[in-house]
């Protein structure tokens, strides 16, 4: 599993189709598997946007940044959530540091019952994003912050279990805001066991605490010690662009290389998101991207580049080499037969083109692209997500009749 990934715009206003084609190519060449989207409550992301990158093999993560205090209706985000869902979106993430003063505002802030006020406004829309097909993301925190981290973890997690949101504990991802600043990216390894004298806002001479790479094992030992079991989790604003060797450093370790001297991050870490791919030009976050705001690379990208031609474990065929057909269509096909109207729909589509036509997923592997007509019924998005995996570009067509033949007919 690709486990690279990047925060993008840290806005909502770069989603328009000459973005997806300015920005793909790019994240394609940085070999990323993750984007991290900043998803306004007002508005779905345009389908294309989304679609262009699962194509690509790239999973979004939306994440919801909004106050606990000022929240759009929850039938708002009940509709979001089924149209994201409909589209393949997988992931998302409601509220971003929940333990900081500035997230809630002073009067919500001074009561008390922070970590239980919070579940009351998380959990209904956890539960609203379960119920589309969605897997929430529980908010990352801010390492230390006003309300320290781990406390605040703990007590959540305990109080979702006691309030019996057994479904949630079983399919939800834990955040973490993995920062390294001027830290090793060994500080902190091995969690509370090895560091025991690290305490909430204490961390005294000669001890280590959460607030680094390693952050994932204080989690992980978190998360054992209140559900009696791991979780998955994701690592959020990794890395620094002013600091090249630990970036490279960071994405080797998430791609499964040994590094001397520097511990393996667990697959228990389904990915981590370096901040950040761009940002728009005089905006307080542009210092710290990767591309400059017009699409121009900073010395980290070429670094990332040169290390990826470099490294002969990266070393692999061409895609003509590796995969002989350039476009697939995959057809499913029925104990009685195949419908009509698929073969109706596509004829046109294939006198001009000449892909090549099948009903083998092992065959459709070998392509370079691959349009799957049917439903989940017919080929799952497990399915999908296997041939995306393979390097496969892959593209979903649902429909019957007329609606099948409209949507064949814009494939280019």
């Amino acid at each position: 599993m690709n486990r690279l990934g990047f925060h993008y715009f840290p806005d909502s206003l770069h989603y328009q189709k000459r973005d997806l084609q300015t920005w793909l190519p790019k994240l394609k060449l940085l070999n990323a598997g993750w984007l991290v989207l900043q998803t306004p409550v007002t508005r779905a992301l345009p389908e294309n946007f989304i679609i262009g990158l699962q194509a690509a093999g790239i999973e979004p993560i939306l994440h919801f940044h909004f106050s606990p205090e000022n929240m759009p209706p929850r039938r708002d985000f009940e509709m979001l959530f089924n149209v994201y869902a409909r589209w393949g979106v997988r992931y998302l993430v409601l509220f971003d540091r929940p333990n900081m003063r500035s997230t809630w505002g002073e009067a919500s802030w001074s009561q008390t019952d922070l970590v239980e006020r919070f579940l009351d406004q998380y959990l209904p829309l956890a539960e609203t994003a379960l119920k589309s097909g969605l897997t929430p993301i529980f908010p990352p925190l801010e390492p230390g912050g006003d309300y320290w981290d781990t406390t605040f973890l703990k007590v959540a997690l305990a109080g979702i279990s006691r309030r019996g949101q057994q479904d949630l504990l079983d399919k939800l991802v834990i955040g973490a805001y993995a920062k390294t600043t001027d830290r090793s990216l060994n500080y902190g390894k091995g969690g509370p066991e090895y560091w025991p004298g690290a305490q909430p806002y204490l961390t005294p001479k000669g001890e280590q605490d959460q607030r680094g790479l390693r952050i994932f094992d204080w989690y992980d030992a978190i998360a054992k010690s209140v559900l009696l079991e791991s979780r998955p989790i994701f690592l959020f604003g990794l890395g620094s662009v002013s600091e090249s060797e630990k970036n490279l450093q960071i994405a080797q370790l998430l791609r499964g290389e040994d590094i001397d001297n520097l511990e393996p991050i667990p697959a228990g870490v389904l990915g981590g998101a370096f901040w950040l791919l761009a940002a728009s030009e005089g905006s307080p976050e542009a210092p710290h991207a990767w591309y400059q705001s017009d699409g121009s690379a900073t010395p980290i990208v070429e670094q990332m580049l040169q290390m990826q031609s470099t490294d002969p474990k990266n070393a692999s065929p061409t895609p003509q080499e590796s995969r002989p057909i350039k476009h697939y269509v995959l057809l499913p096909a029925y104990e009685w037969g195949i419908p009509d109207y698929h073969l109706d729909a596509l004829r046109p589509y294939i006198k001009t083109h000449q892909p090549t036509i099948g009903f083998s997923i092992e065959e459709a592997a070998k392509a370079q692209r691959i349009t799957v007509i049917g439903s989940e019924e017919e080929y799952s998005e497990e399915t999908l997500r296997q041939l995306r995996s393979k390097g496969c570009v892959v593209e979903r067509i649902n429909g019957d009749g007329t609606t099948l033949a409209s949507k064949v007919a814009k494939l280019t």
